[in-house]
């Protein structure tokens, strides 16, 4: 199914529009009473992790966690929608409790997507019933991201009979999210037939729970090592009931979870850009607001909310995706995680920047974003590990299909390109036809083998379909009639001189920078991607910024 196929679809996994406003309602409340602005920075500036507040968002008169688990096990059965609606809302409030509140989620998925009946009646419904705080513990000190290089160890254990009764575990963990005050963990360790996921509980014999470290960021949530020695788990605690199926697992969320990553920079970007138009709007400088200023608007803020504007656009789209029954989208979670949070980290950055002195000052906020939102370029897989997946597993796509995946985006944005003309359909058509001869090209000169070569490659796939999908948004919203669709269009004609202008100077990069070109071959190729014609994307893209200025500062 296709992601045009999928925005047409009417069975959807997920809450009806009227609970999910019941649930937003619930989270300004929060802000307001649960998380207010000086109990955050307090948590922050104190290193705190706030247990108590956490669990009253799992009590039974708030209970978000329900929003994950599905009906018959306690919860609402919210779909990806839902789940990435509250994670953004969250981010927006404090991105170290979305953290915390994402990490129940997380360690609750091999639960989810492989338990028995009788592992998800009580392990999730203790989650349902808001008894239990929770933790993924997957990460080893020297294994990092590598699953397969896990050394944490789950001997079998037998009784006298010669029938297996448990395993013995060994090992440590690193930085688990939760690790220090989770109440059951989903633990992925070493047996004898492969990984595999087990539930340890807290206080088991052997499980220590060791302290929280002192970190740059994130700091309202709680990051710990574990340690296991001789740790006895149950039989019926391995999850699924059969061992060495814990990799297929883990690799069956990893779209997912990077989704909800992808939201949580998203919220927190979001939240930056909240702090710095009123500012912008407020600030008198040489006689006049800040908002009214290009070197402030143009620089610091517009491009970044054309940025944010694509990512949401993208996350909607790939998670309606997934309530429409999906579920092979590795590769899109990480397109979503990458460009979400490098853009989160970026729009932090300019915030502080835009409030000047202002922005290093704590009671200001945006500096707490800035050292929060950087996690997110790098837990649940760094941007360069998604870079990896995404060349990689297009470029076989790419070789697989013979050019048609690339080809078909090219097809579609040329025909929305003829039904409306406004939005920069034109230069993502192109775009697409050039990143379908680059990776020919490096495909063909075996220029694979090279990481950072094929690191450009998925900056030009990343933003190539972030793009689609904003233009996708941008007919959906004009065709809708939406008094939206205007400022939708702008922000994707901005968005597509940004794709043709990355996608020409990548495939210079590759092209020259790699030696292996002469004068004579690169010309040839530029020719042949169209060269001449992308770089007209940047016809009236400073009238474009006026007029997305205009929208974002109500001028």
């Amino acid at each position: 199914m296709t992601a045009s196929d999928t925005q047409q679809s009417t069975e959807l996994q997920g809450l009806d529009e009227e609970s999910r406003k019941l649930i937003l309602d619930t989270l300004r409340q929060l802000r307001r009473k649960l998380l207010t602005k000086e109990k955050i920075l307090e948590f922050d500036k104190n290193d705190i992790f706030p247990e108590d507040a956490i669990r009253k968002m799992l009590a039974p008169e708030i209970g978000l966690q329900l929003l994950f688990i599905p009906e018959a096990y306690g919860g609402i059965g919210g779909g990806a929608r839902d789940c990435c609606m509250v994670t953004q809302e969250m981010a927006k409030i404090c991105l170290g409790v979305a953290t915390a509140f994402f990490a129940i989620q997380l360690g609750a998925d091999p639960l989810l997507v492989a338990g028995t009946e009788e592992q998800k009646d009580k392990w999730l419904g203790k989650i349902a019933d808001g008894e239990a705080l929770v933790a993924y513990a997957v990460t080893e000190p020297d294994a990092g991201s590598n699953l397969a290089a896990l050394q944490t160890s789950a001997d079998p254990v037998e009784n006298d009979n010669g029938e297996l009764i448990g395993y013995n575990v060994n090992g440590n963990k690193q930085f688990i999210s939760t690790g220090g005050y989770a109440d059951f963990i989903t633990l992925l360790a070493k047996t004898p037939e492969g990984p595999t996921f087990f539930v340890v509980e807290k206080g088991t014999k052997g499980f220590m729970q060791g302290k929280g470290e002192e970190k740059h960021g994130i700091r309202a949530s709680n990051t710990s090592p574990l340690s296991f020695s001789d740790v006895f788990v149950p039989i019926e605690n391995l999850i699924g009931g059969v061992p060495g199926r814990g990799l297929k697992q883990a690799n069956a969320v990893f779209g997912y979870t990077r989704l909800m990553v992808a939201s949580m920079g998203l919220g927190a970007g979001e939240a930056a850009l909240n702090i710095v138009i009123p500012y912008a709007k407020e600030r008198i400088q040489f006689g006049s607001p800040l908002s009214e200023k290009q070197g402030y608007t143009h620089k610091l803020v517009v491009p970044n909310a054309v940025r944010l504007e694509a990512a949401d656009a993208y996350i909607e789209e790939v998670a309606t995706r997934f309530d429409s029954g999906e579920t092979d989208l590795e590769v899109e979670g990480s397109i979503a995680k990458y460009f979400a949070t490098e853009v989160a980290n970026k729009t932090a950055d300019d915030a502080m920047q835009a409030l000047g002195g202002y922005g290093y000052i704590a009671e200001y906020e945006v500096e707490k974003i800035k050292r929060d939102v950087k996690i997110t370029c790098i837990y649940e897989g760094t941007s360069e590990i998604q870079q990896n997946i995404i060349s990689t597993f297009r470029w076989r796509t790419t070789r697989k299909t013979k050019g048609q995946y690339f080809a078909d985006i090219k097809t579609e944005m040329e025909a929305m390109e003829a039904a409306m003309d406004d939005a920069g359909c034109r230069f993502y058509a192109l775009a697409a036809g050039a990143v379908n001869e680059a990776t020919n090209l490096v495909h063909d000169n075996r220029l694979t083998r090279k990481q950072y070569v094929m690191f450009a490659l998925a900056d030009m796939m990343t933003h190539l379909e972030v793009g689609v999908a904003l233009a996708r948004k941008a007919k959906r919203l004009a065709d809708a009639g939406d008094s939206k669709a205007e400022k939708i269009k702008i922000m994707s004609r901005l968005f597509a001189d940004e794709v043709s202008t990355l996608v020409v100077r990548n495939t210079q990069k590759i092209l020259m920078g790699t030696g292996l070109f002469s004068p004579e071959v690169v010309s040839e190729f530029m020719q042949k991607i169209s060269v001449h014609e992308m770089i007209t994307s940047t016809r009236n893209v400073i009238l474009d910024m006026d007029k997305a200025a205009d929208i974002l500062f109500r001028r």
